[in-house]
């Protein structure tokens, strides 16, 4: 089936590629207004991974929703990644996923086998995570579209939050760069097959491991989390989340501060340097770049390729996380532990402009 039908040929974009452009969203959501009710701990205001809504002293609710069209051509392979893609974002936030809804867009003339294979997939992945898929909706639609919304549970005084890093905290990232990239030459059929095996295991792998690690190191301390900021980086690349987490939250007293990022600490996908330099980039990427502008500068030493990797949409991507510096090294030996993937790509400066420098 996977060889019948190339389901990423169905789609304009791939993947969180599809999202909006930011600048559009951005400026939607600014004339919003803010939540007033007291227990939404965390709402849209700063574009956080989830919305956290508190129970009890002792319970919250974590929500979330996401849904892309195809990123691969194989339909069980593609219902396993927005699977993965969907819980995520309930683990950045530092909650456990309990249930899910389906969401659902599909042809009316589509192939009801790939319909199925495509929740089966889905399915999968869910029952991994232990999460009850308990419903969901479908409608017709020119694109194929699948997701969850997915709730999740939390106790209100240990949310991981994407605002809140502090100068002097260590930056941590899980999961290889590059998936953006690697499907977009898949598009064109101009990926390798090492390059698409990579991607598709990076982008269904789930971020539980990476969660636990976390929780663990955070266990072991006897005060506040040594989890400052976290957020998973999806559709708005690594320098579009990195940008939400140095903005911080001044209305609540988390005041914007400055990264510098090393663009050579990090592990990017097989060919996905070798897609990036030659020219595959997704119209998300430049959404990305136009969106982030001034806020990013690089060295003059960092080749081309090597920024566009760093505005390049990711599906189901890895852990951004600000760490105090003296629990650093105690959370790559637990993630290490959990054989996830981590690597140090940076630190946390008092504000400067540019908000964000890449070297």
């Amino acid at each position: 089936m996977a060889t019948q039908v190339k389901l990423t040929a169905m789609a304009k974009a791939a993947g969180c590629a599809a999202k909006l452009n930011p600048a559009t969203l951005d400026a939607v959501l600014r004339k919003l207004p803010r939540q007033t009710d007291p227990n939404v701990l965390v709402g849209f205001d700063t574009n956080d991974d989830a919305g956290v809504y508190k129970i009890s002293e002792s319970l919250a609710l974590v929500q979330t929703v996401d849904f892309f069209t195809p990123i691969v051509d194989d339909p069980f392979l593609f219902g396993q990644i927005a699977a993965a893609n969907s819980l995520s974002d309930v683990y950045a936030m530092g909650g456990k996923p309990i249930s899910s809804l389906s969401l659902v867009g599909f042809p009316e003339k589509g192939d009801p086998e790939i319909l199925e294979q495509i929740i089966r997939g889905g399915l999968a992945k869910m029952n991994e995570a232990q999460c009850s898929v308990i419903g969901g909706h479908s409608i017709r639609t020119e694109d194929m579209l699948f997701g969850y919304a997915v709730t999740g549970t939390i106790h209100p005084g240990r949310v991981w939050r994407n605002v809140g890093a502090r100068p002097g905290d260590v930056l941590l990232f899980t999961k290889p760069l590059g998936t953006g990239v690697i499907t977009t030459a898949l598009k064109k059929e101009r990926a390798s097959t090492e390059s698409v095996e990579a991607a598709v295991a990076a982008m269904g792998m789930l971020n539980r491991a990476a969660a636990e690690a976390l929780h663990e190191v955070e266990e072991s301390t006897l005060g506040e989390s040594p989890v400052h900021a976290l957020t998973d980086v999806t559709g708005f690349s690594l320098l579009g989340h990195a940008r939400e987490m140095a903005l911080g939250d001044p209305a609540h007293g988390l005041q914007p501060v400055s990264f510098e990022i090393d663009h050579a600490s990090f592990i990017y996908l097989p060919g996905a340097v070798e897609a990036a330099r030659e020219g595959h980039l997704s119209g998300g990427l430049r959404n990305n770049r136009a969106f982030i502008g001034d806020c990013a500068e690089f060295a003059a030493s960092v080749p081309a390729e090597y920024q566009d990797l760093l505005f390049d949409p990711q599906t189901s991507g890895g852990f951004l996380a600000a760490m105090a510096p003296e629990y650093a090294e105690r959370a790559m030996a637990a993630l290490a532990r959990h054989r996830v993937t981590a690597q140090q790509v940076g630190r946390v400066t008092a504000k400067k402009a540019p908000l964000l420098f890449v070297h």
